[in-house]
């Protein structure tokens, strides 16, 4: 393959004159000059598509870390980050590491386009492909072993989330609003008894609430007194003041009844990504041509 330009006499007589002449299996193809195989429709659409992905990260750390400065100043600098469940249930830090790699991620996207820098077009496509496999993988043993995952959040999670109820602000107010949405209390199958596990809540606590649950389980929101002593009640009895199923259970019913509509959000979600990806790998390759054409 040979690129040159033939400049003819005056007026481009005797030659093509601003023309690149491209030679192809001993067959000459003419460019104009401005010609570029890089396409304008998938550089900016790229562009685009990550730009308010930036946005977004960008204020995602923003919140994140107002959340947590906030949390820090109330504890006087005495934040627990101990061990992963601490950086997990942290609700402000999975914010904020969300917010980074979302922010740094598309921002590569958004330079790699507009640039037309390969380098970061290959970092973005990776870390969208990386990504990808990782929600698959993630998606498959949901839906393949979901009575595995049920035990897995419960024995890995339940003790620690009902112990942080009251160490951890916006733990705090995401558990009542997880609970006031699926009308549930607690998590385990123990239901409303696994608030005997927060120092609070125990019955041999010397706090009013012993033996109580928060008000979020409550059936009556505007009763938010209607949980006090009910661990000792019967779940017949308790049922009328109280949800009593743990979350976990009815979190699970809830997906298995908006099954078709989850499949269709996550296989939506999937063919976006793959085409966000190749659109990436696409820009790449019009790049790479147009730099042959410059070397060669």
């Amino acid at each position: 393959m040979n690129n040159y330009r033939y400049h003819g006499g005056a007026g481009g007589v005797g030659g093509y004159y601003g023309i690149e002449v491209r030679e192809v299996n001993h067959q000459r193809i003419p460019y104009p000059h401005h010609f570029t195989f890089v396409s304008s429709y998938v550089k900016y659409m790229i562009f685009m598509l990550n730009f308010m992905f930036w946005l977004f990260g960008g204020l995602l750390l923003g919140i994140g870390i107002y959340a947590f400065m906030d949390k820090w100043i109330e504890a006087n600098g005495l934040v627990k980050l101990e061990n992963i469940y601490d950086v997990v249930l942290n609700i402000s830090l999975v914010m904020i590491i969300t917010g980074i790699v979302i922010f740094i991620v598309s921002l590569a996207g958004c330079l790699g386009a507009l640039r037309e820098n390969t380098s970061l077009l290959k970092f973005y496509s990776r870390c969208l492909l990386i990504f990808f496999l990782m929600e698959m993988v993630i998606a498959i043993i949901c839906f393949v072993f979901p009575q595995h995952m049920n035990e897995f959040v419960e024995y890995q999670f339940t003790d620690k989330i009902i112990h942080y109820y009251r160490d951890d602000p916006d733990l705090q107010n995401f558990i009542d609003f997880a609970q006031q949405q699926f009308k549930c209390c607690g998590l385990s199958n123990a239901g409303y008894h696994d608030w005997n596990k927060n120092e609070y809540f125990n019955c041999s606590s010397p706090s009013v609430e012993k033996c109580g649950v928060p008000y979020s389980c409550c059936i009556n929101a505007t009763d938010i007194m209607c949980g006090y002593a009910v661990q000792q009640e019967s779940v017949a009895a308790a049922s009328k003041l109280i949800w009593t199923s743990g979350c976990i259970e009815i979190v699970r019913v809830w997906a298995e009844h908006n099954l078709y509509m989850i499949a269709g959000v996550a296989l939506g979600s999937a063919l976006i990504q793959l085409l966000v990806i190749y659109l990436a790998k696409t820009l790449e390759g019009q790049i790479e041509l147009q730099k042959s054409r410059w070397t060669n």
